[in-house]
């Protein structure tokens, strides 16, 4: 009824658009459960025609699909004090498949963050938890599922940005958030019926906008439609009841919301990270060397800057081309340039190498994640 307005400007009620779907049996999105025994015994009477009453009762009326039967749970007091998320992955424009990272506030209902990506990834929690921090604060707790830690653990390559617990728990412990994961959906169900809300909503606006690049459609989800379902859905917060801390800076949440890798140094004094290799250099671009052997920690910020420490100290990464770009023998002698300071972070992320693996065993070990 509202896309009709919006899009067609045609007015028509609610009742009028139900009564003509409902003729051809097309129900809401989330109709009540006895609208849906009543169609259930219309289509039971015309496959059994000569079928009992009390068999048809027996058939239709008594059977209860599990995601009915979860108890209610009360919503949280405080606005940020739990954050549910999850990533729900359909065909929501074009003709492939995409996973949307939705995060909502279990007091407000509030979307809080929301990022499109071709796969359910660490990626994509990054950008909703990027959102969430520049947009509220800091959050007392997420809540999300576990399954990503067991796909893994299974994995045949142990991709480093696969590992979303680990990664996206080392994030929330470095900022004091809790982590909660589980296995069953009713444990989580603010986040479930905002996803079933989002698909039946969402993917028809996506239609009807034309859009069909996933840039795009993170830009309509900030813009537009985030927006106007708090509106519809959400619940204003008090400032009073917020549990949600000061946000740190952008350039700390820069390097907070990073991807941490663990390598060693070879023999020409260069790591290999994603079929590349580096080097390591200071501040002003000069090469520092390492012996075989040495360890340290890759960091690749969230706007894709190459860090690396070892010991104490963070070091930027500088690419070895596969060529020279210029040749001192055949090629006019560059003019020198005065190398300029970049920024290197202090030393004060938690970004020690131990450490680091420390909290990896004990998320695919213990499943602790902060």
């Amino acid at each position: 009824m509202e896309l009709l307005d919006r899009f067609e400007n045609i007015s028509v009620s609610y009742t009028k658009v139900y009564s003509l779907l409902k003729a051809q049996d097309i129900l809401s999105p989330k109709p009540w459960r006895r609208t849906k025994r009543s169609l259930a015994k219309k289509k039971w009477r015309l496959a059994h025609p000569k079928q009992s009453r009390k068999d048809l009762e027996d058939a239709v009326s008594h059977q209860l699909a599990l995601e009915d039967a979860h108890p209610r749970h009360e919503r949280c007091k405080y606005f940020g004090e739990e954050i549910q998320m999850d990533a729900s992955d359909i065909v929501w424009f074009g003709s492939k498949k995409t996973s949307l990272h939705l995060a909502i506030d279990n007091a407000t209902g509030l979307i809080v963050g929301a990022y499109f990506d071709w796969q359910e990834t660490l990626n994509g929690y990054y950008h909703v938890f990027e959102q969430i921090l520049k947009d509220y604060g800091i959050p007392l707790c997420f809540k999300t599922d576990n399954r990503t830690v067991f796909n893994y653990e299974t994995a045949k390559t142990k991709a480093e940005h696969k590992d979303v617990l680990t990664q996206f728990g080392y994030a929330c412990k470095s900022l004091g958030v809790g982590l909660k994961t589980t296995s069953v959906s009713q444990a989580k169900g603010m986040v479930e019926r905002a996803n079933q809300t989002v698909q039946s909503r969402l993917k028809p606006e996506l239609r009807l906008a034309k859009i069909d690049t996933i840039e795009e459609a993170n830009r309509y989800l900030r813009e537009t439609f985030v927006p106007d379902f708090n509106r519809k859905f959400g619940q204003e917060p008090r400032k009073a009841w917020s549990a949600f801390e000061k946000a740190p800076s952008d350039r700390e949440i820069n390097y907070t919301l990073a991807v941490l890798s663990s390598r060693v140094f070879d023999s020409g004094s260069a790591i290999s990270f994603k079929n590349k290799l580096y080097q390591a250099a200071d501040e002003y671009g000069r090469l520092v060397c390492f012996m075989k052997g040495t360890k340290c920690l890759v960091i690749e910020a969230l706007d894709g800057q190459l860090l690396a420490t070892v010991d104490e100290r963070v070091y930027q990464l500088k690419e070895i081309p596969k060529h020279a770009k210029t040749s001192p023998e055949l090629d006019n002698k560059p003019k020198k340039k005065r190398a300029k300071k970049k920024y290197i972070p202090p030393m004060t992320h938690p970004w020690k190498r131990e450490s680091f693996l420390k909290q990896q065993e004990r998320a695919h070990k213990y499943h602790q994640y902060t």
